[in-house]
């Protein structure tokens, strides 16, 4: 089963960020946690052609040259100086995607991703994707408490419009 939320809660969901979902769930059989235990690489490598569908650049391996790279800090002559990584990148740059498996919240990936894409250039939208469950924790629950809290308590205020976790 496939889960999803959009924080802030206030906010609907958009048709870019359905579609997003919409990847997941048609393949929700080949990559649903605990049935199936990928790595986030055989995740992305199996959702890789529906998101290029819906015309997202999408990491296709390790090596620099098919990495994505984001910018965050310009130098002289527009040259960049600091860049992160992306999973999978929308045509228009305002929607990063990162695709977590096991480190989603035992070593608190997804907080390293809500930070690198509020510094990344021109992105509007995070969204994040992690297990159901791993290894008995509920992965998709613990995060979505993280969110709820920081959206809630309103202590802390993101340069994102909004972000958006999958569960598979």
């Amino acid at each position: 089963m496939i889960n999803f939320q959009l924080f802030p809660r206030s906010k609907g969901i958009s048709k870019e960020i359905q579609a997003i979902v919409d990847c997941f769930e048609l393949e929700v059989e080949r990559i649903k946690s605990p049935e199936n235990n990928l790595s986030s690489n055989e995740v992305l490598d199996i959702i890789r052609p529906h998101l290029e569908k819906i015309d997202f650049k999408v990491e296709t391996g390790k090596t620099a040259n098919k990495k994505i790279n984001v910018p965050v800090l310009f130098g002289y002559n527009n040259r960049i100086d600091k860049a992160f990584n992306a999973d999978a990148i929308s045509h228009d740059g305002k929607i990063v995607i990162e695709v977590e498996a096991g480190r989603a919240t035992e070593n608190n990936q997804f907080l390293k991703d809500i930070f690198q894409a509020c510094m990344m250039c021109e992105v509007e939208y995070l969204v994040i994707v992690v297990r159901n469950e791993y290894r008995k924790h509920q992965d998709f629950q613990i995060v979505h408490t993280f969110l709820e809290t920081l959206y809630i308590s309103n202590r802390l205020h993101l340069p994102l419009r909004g972000i958006a976790l999958i569960g598979y």
